[in-house]
C-alpha cells in the first residue's frame, strides 16, 4: 500500500480511505485484526449516537416543560 493513499489530499474521509484499502496483501490474522478494530469502532460510534440521541431527549424534554 501507498501511503499517498492516507494523504489529506486524496480524500479527508476515513471511511473512503478504508473502502480503497487493498486487502489483498493482508493475511487472515491481519483480517481478523481489522474486523475486530472496526467492531470496535463501531460499538464507539454506536455508544456516542445513543448519548447524543439521549442529550437531544433531556433537552427537549427540559424545554417542554
Amino acid at each position: 500500500m501507498d501511503m499517498d493513499d492516507f494523504s489529506p489530499a486524496r480524500s479527508a474521509d476515513p471511511l473512503a480511505l478504508l473502502a480503497r484499502q487493498d486487502l489483498d496483501p493482508l493475511s487472515v490474522a491481519e483480517l481478523q485484526e481489522r474486523i475486530s478494530a472496526l467492531e470496535a469502532e463501531i460499538a464507539r460510534t454506536r455508544g456516542k449516537l445513543e448519548g447524543a440521541v439521549n442529550h437531544r431527549a433531556s433537552a427537549d424534554a427540559l424545554f417542554r416543560q
